[in-house]
């Protein structure tokens, strides 16, 4: 056996088939000769390693950066290509609604207008485009295009909420991911709640815009720069490119744009100059310069006989797999590069605030940061989007991702102003104005629940969406078709209706809103304020007071349909004859239902919780 003392160790040093000389002390006596190594040249030999070890994990990690930047882009062209798709799907839609102007001066159907046509084109920009188009044509006051401005800004924000669902495989991560999409959705539904009703009243945004106009000696200038679509055009233009003109020559009431395609044929390319000498009205000739061009565009789709919702909806179940593909990519890469060490610098960084007394300072500074890389991405679609993973994998707090949010807001609004102050003299103030009206809604916005903690409500808010979409998966989906198309489907008909049948309906809905908030701050807060009966919701019957019951309804569902599969893939085996380890491991065991029994058990466990708070 061989020894270790404190200064060498007796190792046999011939690999097998070795023919070198011993060297060291021999021991003639022992079947096996020894020689003796230093300790520290053994150590050595292993810090070399760990050395190689480490030099492989930095190289490891730096080659990951490349294909992290290779994901990102693809993620946002997957963007830019979903709205062509959603556009190709409803454009036309969208610009027929634009076109009935007898609903447009109803400012809630103004609102609803803009969210539903925003959620049709995937894009604000589109539909704010087409807003200022009606506006500088006089089809359109700026007095009824507030309110559809309003209602854009909140239809933007339903693309991080969809990309927030493909994080729904990880409950923790799904929870702050759902989070920090929907604080962006409660901070526009809460200012239009607010301002819409005040503009209505006092037409404080208009006012604003007007006097900013009137007051500024504007001239036309050059287009907005398009920082980051100059990377993606060269891959999306391969894809597909549209001809937004039809959209907005529907909403402007042109009927011949109605049996055209969206899908642009024809692009600019080569120039034939042709010169004529045409007569001008005092009899002299001129010679004039005509420029024609005569170049096929060249994408997937220009030679395709499909019609544009065929298009549409190939386009959009491809973005999808793509946009998810690369997040899910995306989420596990950023999960091997930000751990340890690494990930606690960055949520460092990114999370804290400035020595007291200036932390306050750091929400401001995330306000500009949000602003300026939303300038760059041109999109606020797209900066959102994009640091929603973060969200979810905790680098980036809910607190500090709502001030980006609001920066995005804004940073939206500056791209549309350059991109107004490009508009022809003619259409330049109006079109100004509109973009004015976006900006100065933003702003107010931020002033209203920001600046004082506890006007923060779209965080508490967003949290509590959180809450609920990591215990319910399925409310997620449910809250995208209640929030961007059934409600604002609801409210649409009532407006049309008439104000008298609307002030009926939202009249008491608001009141009965706004009473289980107070109470629900009262119980949490102040349950001795509140009267004994109030003070826990127990009185209320189970499906009015918690999600459980629809929730059993759904798995009980859900387990149905998948004993059905089960039947038929096993040629007709009985579900029930299934061994519970293996309807364990396929996911089927059954939930079960909600008895008498567990309904009393549950309410004597929700009116404890509530009395001891």
């Amino acid at each position: 056996m061989p020894f270790q003392d404190s200064s060498h160790v007796l190792v046999d040093p011939r690999p097998a088939n070795s023919q070198h000389a011993l060297q060291g002390h021999q021991n003639d006596s022992s079947p096996h000769k020894t020689t003796e190594v230093p300790i520290n040249q053994h150590s050595g030999r292993g810090s070399c390693r760990g050395d190689e070890r480490r030099l492989m994990s930095i190289l490891t990690s730096l080659s990951k950066v490349p294909v992290l930047f290779l994901l990102l882009y693809m993620f946002i062209c997957s963007l830019d290509v979903l709205s062509s798709a959603f556009q190709l799907a409803g454009g036309k839609v969208a610009g027929t609604i634009f076109k009935e102007n007898a609903i447009l001066s109803n400012p809630v159907a103004g609102l609803v207008v803009g969210i539903l046509v925003t959620v049709l084109v995937q894009s604000s920009s589109t539909s704010t485009s087409i807003v200022v188009s009606l506006v500088s044509s006089g089809l359109l006051e700026v007095q009824s295009a507030i309110p559809i401005i309003m209602g854009s800004n909140i239809g933007t924000s339903v693309t991080n909420t969809i990309v927030a669902l493909m994080q729904a495989g990880e409950r923790d991560e799904f929870r702050q991911a759902f989070a920090g999409a929907t604080v962006h959705d409660c901070f526009n539904w809460l200012t239009v709640l607010v301002l819409l009703p005040l503009e209505a009243a006092s037409g404080l945004v208009r006012r604003l815009s007007h006097v900013t106009v009137t007051s500024l000696s504007l001239h036309s200038g050059e287009e907005a720069p398009e920082l980051l679509k100059v990377l993606t055009e060269p891959l999306t233009k391969l894809v597909i490119q549209l001809d937004k003109s039809v959209i907005t020559g529907l909403a402007m009431g042109d009927e011949g744009m109605r049996n055209r395609s969206l899908v642009k044929v024809w692009c600019h390319g080569s120039i034939h100059r042709i010169t004529s000498n045409i007569s001008s009205e005092n009899g002299t000739a001129e010679n004039v310069t005509l420029e024609r061009y005569h170049q096929k565009c060249r994408h997937l789709f220009v030679d395709s006989s499909l019609s544009d919702l065929a298009v549409g909806i190939i386009l959009l179940a491809v973005s999808l797999l793509v946009l998810c593909t690369c997040l899910i990519l995306l989420v596990k890469l950023l999960n091997s590069l930000l751990k340890g060490q690494v990930a606690k610098v960055i949520q460092k960084i990114i999370n804290t605030d400035f020595p007291s007394p200036f932390g306050w300072l750091a929400g401001y500074l995330a306000i500009l940061v949000g602003a300026g890389m939303t300038f760059v991405v041109q999109s606020s679609s797209v900066f959102t989007s994009a640091i929603t993973p973060l969200i979810g994998l905790g680098v980036i707090s809910l607190e500090r991702a709502y001030p980006l949010t609001l920066g995005s807001n804004m940073g939206t609004t500056t791209t549309a102003i350059l991109a107004a102050l490009a508009s022809p003299g003619d259409k330049l103030a109006a079109a100004f104005q509109v973009a004015l009206c976006h900006f100065f809604f933003n702003v107010l916005g931020i002033l209203l629940w920001y600046p004082v903690p506890f006007t923060r409500l779209p965080i508490r808010m967003a949290r509590f969406l959180g809450e609920q979409t990591a215990a319910y998966r399925w409310f997620a989906v449910l809250y995208l078709i209640l929030c961007f198309l059934l409600f604002p489907s609801v409210v649409f008909g009532l407006s049309m209706a008439g104000w008298r049948v609307m002030v009926a309906v939202g009249v008491p809905f608001v009141t009965a809103v706004l009473f289980v908030a107070v109470v629900n701050l009262l119980q949490a807060r102040r349950p001795r304020y509140l009267p004994a009966g109030l003070r826990t919701w127990a009185f209320l019957p189970m499906w009015m007071r918690s999600l459980q019951p629809m929730d059993a309804f759904i798995t009980r569902v859900t387990l149905s349909c998948t004993q059905k599969t089960w039947r038929g893939q096993t040629r007709g085996q009985p579900f029930g004859e299934l061994c519970p380890a293996q309807r364990k491991a396929d996911g089927l065991i059954e939930v079960p239902a909600v008895t008498a029994a567990s309904h009393i058990n549950i309410q004597t466990i929700e009116a404890g919780r509530s009395t001891r708070l």
